[in-house]
Order: C-alpha cells, then structure tokens, then sequence
C-alpha cells in the first residue's frame, strides 16, 4: 500500500491546498501530517513546541509519517521540516514524492507575519531563508520530481502533478 503521490516542500509552498485539491480531482483523501499529529495531541503544533520543544513534535510527526505511507489511496502532504529526519527520507524511497518548490519573496508573502508557526519567529524573511536553504538538498534528494509554484495557480500545479502522475 503507498499514497497516490506525496507532496513535500517548504512552509508556503501550497503543500496542503494542492494535496486538497489533488485528492478531490483524483477521487482519493487528503491526508496531512501535520493535521493527523495535532488531532493525536488534541493541541496545535505551535502549543507542542511552546510545551514540550521540538524534539517532541520530531518524535510525533515521524510516528504519524510511518503511519500515513501505509495508507492506500491517498493524497499525502508532509509538514515542510518532515524531511530533516533521516529515517522518513529513507522511508520515502519508492513513493512517488513531488518537491513544491517555490522562492524566497513568494513563501515570504504566502506565510505572511502574524502565522503561529514556530520556526519562523522573528524576522520571518530571514528564518524563512535559513530553513529554505537547509533543507533544500533535502527536499530533492526525496523528490522524484519537482513542480514550481511561484506566480502559478493551485490548479495549474495540480494540473501539473496529475500529469506526472500519469
């Protein structure tokens, strides 16, 4: 069993409204990480890492990682840091992972300032640029392809990836 594809990428790239509408055009459920964790701790991943620090959350993002490669018929998107851990990117071998990647300036104004995400405290820009930079080679050493998202519609990206999809 293995989703229908897996979409990676940094925060703002679309990873969540592509994967919804991926799953809608292609009849299967939308399933994201980040969404099955906060309803296992009943609290959202900001409260998680302001409780219990980001080791904590590595630990509940990898079970509920595991967990979703087995689903079947599923659109899966993975929280932008899920790839850091060396053991999910050596479990997303043989699924088909499709990198959103998208620029700097482009996340910067789809994450906004005010978003309770907690790694880019601060000057978003700048925090936002390091994470990008880190784990770029990351993001693509997963990838079986990448699709860009900047100045691109939802829909012409998952227009995209339907293709590859073949």
């Amino acid at each position: 069993m293995s989703p229908v594809v897996v979409l990676v990428g940094p925060p703002g790239s679309g990873k969540s409204t592509i994967a919804a509408l991926l799953a809608d055009r292609l009849g299967k459920v939308h399933r994201d990480t980040d969404t099955d964790v906060e309803s296992t701790v009943g609290k959202p991943i900001s409260d998680i890492f302001v409780d219990s620090g980001e080791p904590a959350f590595r630990e509940l993002e990898r079970a509920a990682i595991v967990a979703a490669l087995t689903a079947d018929d599923v659109v899966l998107s993975l929280g932008g840091g899920a790839i850091l851990d060396a053991a999910t990117r050596t479990d997303l071998a043989g699924h088909p992972v499709v990198f959103l990647d998208v620029s700097l300036g482009e996340a910067a104004k789809r994450v906004g300032l005010g978003v309770a995400r907690p790694l880019l405290l601060g000057n978003v820009r700048t925090q936002l640029k390091n994470l990008m930079d880190a784990r770029r080679p990351l993001y693509l050493e997963v990838a079986k392809h990448t699709v860009s998202t900047d100045q691109r519609s939802p829909e012409e990206i998952a227009d995209d990836i339907v293709e590859l999809l073949g």
